[in-house]
């Protein structure tokens, strides 16, 4: 899908919608225009001016414009930021207008680019077939005054908002390929979109299909394949190399492109919507176009397990033996537990290139969203630094994530009588953390870091993004990746609280 038109300017030119941004005050500022009906619109509600940074105001204009009113608050979390501009924006976006003007009266740098990135992010409508279909924003016009002087805001012109139109883009496709339905996305279409982006970013690519990796020898990802129109199920792999590059980071995500459960069939409830288990593919899909159009120096290997869970005389079932990539062997105990089976292996390969650093991405269980909700997603590090950073990210982002334990002792529970180790209990205790006990035996003990989505969807809307589908951590990721890059970024005392705390995991490590 194609984003709106961008353009920045010092004047504003006028526009049926637009939208100013205030920097946080007790009054409203002289410049504003129309203040005195501002004034009387908080009067007649009882709102004072601070409030516009929580509860944003839309009016109609005396010649028949729609304007929002926010105030940004420089010293809030950015999660509470993003959140205040996408309630203003969707004052004004409700209305599908064409065009849209964003103006600044001296509000900080960053909620102007906060503003846009918001604006661009929401402005397209999410993949649904009606006979009336949304209409998406056109244009979006950034204005500031500070752009006439010699020492105005250094963002001039359109082009230094590149990076704020990277990643609208990037999540915007990680949301789009999560909404199609699962007839309009099966693993074969899937793969046919990764290699046409692949040709159009100049990524190389390789597909692990279902033949060549039963030859391999990963029997845990032909074990869940095997049950549907295997001979489209593959593990894909892309590479991006830019010049330059020191550093390289394997991306891996989990591609289940419909979820039935197996076997272990998932009662209707809990099986709509199982379209969307492929997310944390669209995820790292998402974030590699991210990292390659923001120049980030390092190189990419991402690796896409796309397969379905489907239920048929060839799927397998409880008490399988399955022998992986690496060569563990492991006991079938619920067939529903796929995710971690199809990761095992492309952990695996991706291990095989031995690079600086592992992140993979899955809606993996059940009960990381018993734990946290969808406000929030959970990662696992396999190092206190790692954590730190993860966390750290999350509060720079607005994708906000809480660091669970990863320690040795939780994994007897998968201890089995007659294989290296059991897929997963029927106790449900804990799954979240034995699927990552699990997950890293795979990895061969490189530098790594999981994170299960559980704020993949998010009723209403999460931080920035208006729609259920949040796209949650490309952001984060853009943000982890440019930070891990540059060590030095971390600020000391988040360091010296992650390595006091996260040894204990306590709950709330992530809180904001």
């Amino acid at each position: 899908m194609t984003l709106p038109q961008l353009s920045v300017s010092a004047g504003a030119k006028p526009a049926s919608h637009a939208l100013y941004v205030l920097p946080a005050a007790k009054t409203l500022p002289d410049a504003l225009p129309d203040r005195a009906l501002w004034q009387a619109v908080l009067k007649r509600r009882d709102l004072k001016a601070a409030e516009l940074a929580k509860s944003p105001l839309a009016v109609d204009l005396a010649d028949g414009r729609r304007a929002a009113c926010v105030m940004v608050d420089a010293a809030a979390p950015r999660f509470e930021r993003l959140t205040a501009l996408r309630k203003a924006v969707m004052l004004l976006l409700d209305e599908t207008p064409r065009e849209l003007a964003i103006v600044s009266l001296d509000a900080p740098e960053d909620a102007v680019r906060d503003a846009a990135y918001v604006a661009l992010l929401n402005a397209v409508p999410l993949p649904a077939q009606k006979k009336k279909p949304a209409q998406p924003l056109r244009e979006l016009r950034v204005a500031d005054h500070r752009l006439a002087s010699p020492t105005g805001i250094p963002f001039g012109h359109a082009d230094s908002f590149s990076s704020v139109r990277a990643l609208a883009a990037a999540n915007t496709l990680a949301r789009e390929l999560t909404a199609l339905p699962p007839n309009a996305l099966p693993p074969a279409a899937y793969r046919k979109r990764v290699c046409a982006l692949a040709k159009a970013q100049g990524w190389k690519i390789e597909e692990y299909d279902f033949k060549r990796l039963k030859k391999m020898g990963a029997g845990a990802f032909c074990a869940v394949a095997q049950g549907s129109g295997h001979e489209d199920a593959a593990i894909v792999h892309l590479s991006h190399r830019p010049k330059g590059a020191k550093q390289r980071i394997a991306l891996v995500g989990k591609g289940i492109c419909f979820d039935t459960g197996g076997h272990n069939l998932k009662p209707a409830k809990y099986m709509a919507g199982m379209h969307e288990d492929m997310n944390g593919s669209a995820v790292a899909l998402a974030l590699t176009q991210a990292i390659a159009e923001l120049k980030l120096p390092v190189a990419v290997d991402c690796w896409l397990a796309i397969a379905e869970n489907h239920l048929s005389p060839e799927a397998y079932t409880q008490g399988d033996i399955v022998t992986a990539l690496d060569g563990t062997t492991i006991e079938i105990v619920h067939t529903d537990a796929e995710g971690r089976l199809v990761l095992a292996d492309t952990l695996a390969l991706a291990a095989r290139g031995k690079p600086d650093l592992i992140v993979d991405f899955a809606t993996l269980t059940g009960s990381m969203h018993t734990a946290l909700g969808s406000r929030y997603s959970g990662i696992f590090a396999g190092s206190d630094e790692l954590a730190a950073l993860a966390v750290e990210s999350g509060r720079a982002s607005g994708e906000r994530v809480c660091a669970f334990p990863l320690d040795a002792d939780y994994e007897p529970a998968l201890d089995s009588k007659v294989a290296d180790i059991k897929q997963c209990t029927l106790d449900g205790e804990a799954d979240h953390i034995l699927a990552a006990r699990f997950l890293k035996r795979f990895t061969k003990d490189l530098p790594w870091l999981h994170m299960d989505l559980s704020a993949s969807s998010c009723s209403g809307g999460l931080g920035a993004t208006a729609s259920d589908l949040t796209g949650f951590g490309v952001a984060w990721g853009a943000t982890f990746v440019e930070r891990w890059l540059r060590p030095s970024s971390v600020p000391d005392n988040w360091r010296t609280f992650v390595k006091l705390n996260v040894t204990s995991r306590l709950p709330d490590v992530g809180a904001a």
